[in-house]
């Protein structure tokens, strides 16, 4: 069995420094869970290309990571669209101990 180490992370609008496009606001989120589970409130969306923006930094989010490394200390990122501005907070929610057999 090898047990790890594994952040649940909550990705949220922080704020929208241009013109929503998109039809989010501040505070709309989504949650990412065991690993790879992502939920978003009911009656809620999040924009595809915002979400884009940030899915490939999100599994080096779920993990310890040096205290040198720059995406230990950045949980900022912006979204594509040049109009819209909008900037998202990534927050370590729970650390939990998962069984990495069971993920792959």
């Amino acid at each position: 069995m090898s047990e790890m180490d594994i952040y649940d992370l909550r990705v949220s609008v922080d704020r929208i420094e241009g013109r929503s496009v998109c039809g989010m606001n501040v505070g709309d989120h989504f949650d990412l869970t065991n690993s790879a589970h992502l939920t978003i409130p009911e009656g809620k969306h999040f924009c595809v290309y915002a979400l884009a923006s940030v899915l490939p930094f999100l599994a080096a989010k779920q993990r310890d990571l040096a205290s040198g490394d720059w995406l230990a200390q950045d949980s900022h990122f912006i979204c594509p669209d040049p109009e819209e501005r909008l900037v998202m907070k990534v927050e370590r929610t729970c650390k939990r101990t998962m069984n990495s057999e069971d993920l792959t």
